[in-house]
């Protein structure tokens, strides 16, 4: 991707660690600082009310930018504070009942199992987890065959958190979509770093934050709903943004995705989103995927390649998330050591991925997780810096194979 220079360029970060922890938050651009700095200077200088006033139509262009991001109309997206809560906006409000059906993936995430735990035991509702094929992805054939009329929903994670494999979304919306179920994609870890696009994918809904691949700002999210799913739900939660008051006795609800808004937010980084996925369109979500892609195959061959370290990562397509485990090593010790030295890595729990990681008997996993703005040298330091670790042998072996 020719335009990396000028992307470390735009990112002050650059200068200071080697940041491979995308998925966690990435290092913003300069412009998206910026464009959070001058709009708590004009709140500042001519309050709030003011400041949210004049900045109206950049508001309204965020949305739009994010329509243009999925390839959606900006009245299908919604502005929220964070990934979390778009998706609870749309999860909380769909009904189940006695004998209703849940149908979700191996890869899924703690908060959204415990969320799906919560409405099963508030209902009687049945939580399925959908089997793994050989390759380690979400089994569509096991999908296909545990679908039937009391299906009610289909909700997995596109990128799971522990790991780099790309679930068949596509396939998975296309066979919802064909049986009238609702399909939630989680695109938390995916929104950025993948060309993403809601006809394609077939979803009816779309969660996704601002502080992960986008580089936006921490505290935004956004958060997609087809039309046709819009018409058959009611939100949990109304405000006077989302609902009109339309007389002593009666409310009417908005018709577009704002439905699951509410009146409340932090302008500031909500513009600062809007610039994080403006870059983003700029450079091309498609020479992004590449250049991501590209970059965890070569940072995934080069720790194979060191004594004592196990790459973890499955599915057939696999994107920037690269995960490992150093033998005699916790993960948590070499993410510490990692922090020492400026290279910021996370640690994938084992608690956050039960259905997967129990499954596969693996501990917490060390994350190294590329963007496009990282560089071969970078890539290089973290697998010297990970085989210096292995060959101090400092930690005794704890069973990692």
């Amino acid at each position: 991707m020719q335009a990396v220079e000028q992307a470390r360029a735009d990112t002050p970060g650059c200068t200071h660690v080697t940041h491979l922890d995308n998925a966690g938050t990435s290092l913003p651009p300069a412009i998206v600082t910026d464009t959070v700095i001058a709009h708590l200077r004009a709140e500042a200088l001519r309050g709030g009310y003011r400041a949210a006033a004049d900045a109206a139509p950049r508001l309204a262009a965020v949305r739009s930018s994010v329509a243009a991001l999925l390839n959606a109309a900006a009245e299908d997206i919604a502005l929220t504070d964070n990934a979390t809560r778009a998706w609870q906006a749309v999860f909380y409000a769909l009904p189940f009942g006695p004998g209703d059906r849940i149908l979700t993936c191996r890869a899924e995430y703690a908060s959204n199992v415990i969320a799906f735990l919560q409405v099963a035991e508030r209902t009687g509702a049945r939580v399925e987890v959908v089997d793994d094929d050989e390759s380690g992805q979400m089994d569509v054939e096991d999908l296909r065959r545990r679908m039937d009329g009391r299906v009610r929903l289909i909700a997995i994670t596109h990128v799971p958190t522990q790991g780099g494999l790309v679930n068949p979304a596509e396939e998975v919306g296309r066979l919802a979509e064909a049986a009238g179920v609702p399909f939630l994609l989680d695109a938390c870890q995916s929104a950025g770093q993948l060309d993403l696009d809601v006809e394609r994918l077939h979803c009816d809904a779309l969660s996704a934050p601002g502080r992960k691949y986008l580089r936006g700002p921490r505290g935004t999210g956004f958060l997609y709903v087809r039309p046709r799913l819009r018409e058959q739900i009611r939100p949990a939660v109304l405000d006077l943004h989302s609902a009109a008051w339309t007389g002593p006795d009666s409310y009417e609800i908005d018709k577009t995705a704002r439905m699951f808004e509410t009146w409340e937010r932090n302008v500031a980084a909500t513009l600062g989103l809007g610039a994080a996925v403006d870059y983003a369109l700029s450079l091309g979500l498609g020479n992004i995927e590449e250049r991501v892609r590209d970059l965890a195959r070569r940072l995934r061959q080069g720790l194979r390649q060191v004594p004592g370290v196990r790459v973890h990562d499955q599915g057939v397509r696999q994107c920037g998330i690269v995960t490992f485990t150093v033998a005699g090593m916790p993960s948590a010790d070499v993410h510490h050591r990692l922090a020492e030295l400026d290279v910021n890595t996370s640690v994938s729990l084992r608690e956050y991925a039960r259905y997967d990681m129990g499954a596969r008997g693996l501990p917490d996993l060390v994350r190294a997780s590329v963007h496009y703005y990282n560089t071969d040298e970078e890539l290089r330091r973290l697998v010297e810096t990970v085989e210096g670790l292995r060959r101090l042998g400092r930690v005794s072996d704890f069973g990692v194979r």
